[in-house]
C-alpha cells in the first residue's frame, strides 16, 4: 500500500492509471517500491507502507512497529545516506523532538542489501516482535 501526505492531508494512492490519485513515478518512489519488494516477511507483518511525504520532503518505507512508527527514508539531494527514523507520537523531551535517528548507512547498496540492513536493524533493536 502507498500513501501520500501533502498539505497535512493523508490519502491512499494507487499505481497504474494516471489520475489525481496515482502514485508518483519519481526515481525515489521506484527505489522505495523495489526495496519494499525485498523486505522479509517479518517487516511485511509490521505493516510496511510506502510513504510520499511532500510536507516533510521525503519518500520512504514506513513500518508500524510495536514501539511506534519507524521510517526508512530514501537519500535526499543534499545527503546520500539512507536514514532509519523512529517517529514519536508526542514530543519526547522539553526540546520538542518528534523523531530520533536510529541508524544511517550509505546509498551504495543494492535494494536487496538495503532491505536486509533495515530488517536487521529493526529486529536487533526490538522494533519487530
Amino acid at each position: 500500500m502507498e500513501i501520500a501526505i501533502a498539505g497535512g492531508i493523508v490519502r491512499r494512492v494507487r499505481g497504474g492509471a494516471q489520475n489525481e490519485r496515482s502514485a508518483p513515478m519519481t526515481p525515489k518512489a521506484v527505489q522505495a517500491r523495489t526495496i519494499a519488494n525485498f523486505l522479509p516477511l517479518v517487516c511485511e507483518r509490521a505493516g510496511a507502507k510506502i510513504v510520499h511525504n511532500a510536507d516533510a520532503g521525503y519518500t520512504g518505507v514506513r513500518f508500524e512497529t510495536v514501539n511506534g512508527p519507524v521510517i526508512l527514508q530514501m537519500p535526499t539531494e543534499d545527503g546520500n545516506d539512507f536514514r532509519i527514523i523512529h517517529e514519536f507520537i508526542e514530543p519526547s523531551d522539553e526540546n520538542g523532538r518528534t523523531e530520533k535517528e536510529i541508524a544511517h548507512f550509505p546509498a551504495i547498496y543494492k535494494p536487496q542489501g538495503v532491505a536486509h540492513f533495515t530488517a536487521q536493524i529493526l529486529n536487533s533493536r526490538g522494533f519487530l516482535g
